[in-house]
């Protein structure tokens, strides 16, 4: 097994040339967050700016439209239909089928919440979109109703669980799966054919081709609720803006753990935030050359 270090930052992260600008940076596609969950959204989403996407798109609900553009002033938002009880409406599923096409690449899952009408959304975005995307949160929720959706995609798909969510992924216990961490994470790759992000201390990387590394970076005042949507949004903009799939993963993988290294020097382990680690995310690229 492989251990993550600055190396697989450097094969992710591109320089960039002076005649950058938006269009050539990549585009995200972020479909995140309902009603009751507006802050997962804005994590993610603050948290791919900052690993330097040219352009964030955020799909969001109309009743948290307002919260989300005040906090996030670099997005382009799309309102979107929402469901009686703030929920993404599947009313919306050709129009984001049509922007995820315009796009480099998917975030979805983030506080998205799950019934029918976003079971219906995610597996739309599988079966359907030919850009690679990142699977998160309540997106792997949906999933886990039918794995086999997984087979049907026409892209890469880089999937990140917590030990409970890939224990629901593989209809397993929470325990077996942190017995058997490595394996479980690969196993799930072979089958499917994506990329597993299994987080957690010591998280790992698997790929459907054998690669597996292991994350040294990181500590338990991570164990927040939101830093899971920072890393989505993290893994998602390296693949937006070019990066492998494997590489996207590992190396967002690694930067968030460097970047919450960093906040809990400044902040300790207790008081440290998940938007603590967004802020640190400029002094971990800077750790790694960029």
């Amino acid at each position: 097994m492989e251990l993550t270090d600055k190396n697989v930052v450097k094969k992710a992260v591109f320089n960039r040339p002076d005649d950058a600008n938006k269009g050539t940076l990549g585009s995200l596609l972020s479909i995140c967050g309902c009603y009751s969950m507006a802050g997962a959204g804005i994590m993610a989403g603050k948290a791919a700016l900052r690993c330097g996407i040219g352009l964030l798109k955020s799909a969001v609900v109309k009743s948290i439209y307002p919260i989300e553009a005040g906090a996030i002033f670099e997005s382009v938002f799309f309102p979107c239909e929402e469901t009686c009880d703030g929920k993404l409406s599947k009313n919306n599923i050709d129009f984001l089928l049509n922007e995820a096409q315009r796009s480099s690449a998917v975030l979805i899952g983030c506080g998205l919440s799950v019934c029918e009408d976003t079971k219906e959304i995610v597996f739309s975005i599988i079966e359907n979109s030919s850009v690679p995307m990142v699977l998160d949160a309540d997106a792997l929720n949906c999933v886990a109703q039918y794995p086999d959706i997984l087979r049907r995609a026409k892209s890469q798909i880089i999937i990140t669980p917590h030990p409970a969510e890939m224990a629901r992924l593989i209809s397993g216990s929470t325990k077996a799966v942190n017995q058997n961490r490595a394996d479980t994470a690969y196993d799930f790759s072979a089958e499917y054919g994506v990329v597993t992000v299994l987080k957690g201390m010591g998280t790992i990387i698997a790929s459907p081709n054998g690669r597996i590394m292991q994350n040294n970076t990181g500590n338990s005042g991570m164990a927040t609720g939101g830093s899971g949507d920072v890393l989505a949004g993290m893994v998602a903009s390296l693949l937006a803006q070019g990066a492998e799939a494997f590489e996207a993963a590992a190396a967002g993988v690694y930067l968030h753990g460097l970047a919450g290294d960093i906040a809990k020097n400044r902040y300790g382990k207790i008081s440290m935030l998940p938007t603590d680690i967004i802020e640190c995310i400029s002094e971990a690229l800077k750790a790694c050359g960029f």
